[in-house]
């Protein structure tokens, strides 16, 4: 009788947003590091979300495809990711930038601006990534 190894590839939604959550707290924690890193070097802060927004992303990509979806990277799963992520990345930076306007001037402003942006891109990377990109 010989063993069967399941992977990622045969898990369920639940076992898979499991998954991507993990992922994505690891890329959300390059995200973070690399922004605020940024801004104490004083980059202007949409140039540091939109850097930091991609180290963020190159992270989760890479890990998503291994550990969350395990398919293989291919150019077809590789550009729709591009797409995905560059659709994102615009709302991402640009809904940073409204919170940055419109929430009060306190002391985790910037942190409360940066954690309203990543929830909204996450939501959508996780239904697009699960139904179009990585799809078996």
């Amino acid at each position: 009788m010989t063993a069967t190894r399941s992977g990622p590839a045969d898990l369920g939604l639940v076992s898979q947003l499991s998954r991507f959550v993990a992922v994505g707290a690891v890329a959300a924690a390059v995200d973070f590091g690399a922004y605020h890193g940024l801004l104490a070097f004083g980059t202007w802060v949409h140039l540091g979300k939109a850097i930091s927004f991609i180290c963020g992303t190159i992270t989760a990509y890479l890990l998503n495809r291994r550990f969350t979806f395990a398919t293989a990277g291919g150019s077809r799963r590789l550009a729709g990711f591009m797409l995905l992520y560059g659709t994102t990345f615009a709302l991402n930076v640009g809904m940073n930038a409204l919170m940055l306007a419109v929430l009060p001037e306190l002391p985790l402003r910037v942190s409360v601006a940066w954690v309203i942006a990543q929830g909204t891109a996450t939501v959508i990377n996780f239904v697009m990534l699960r139904t179009v990109v990585f799809r078996g």
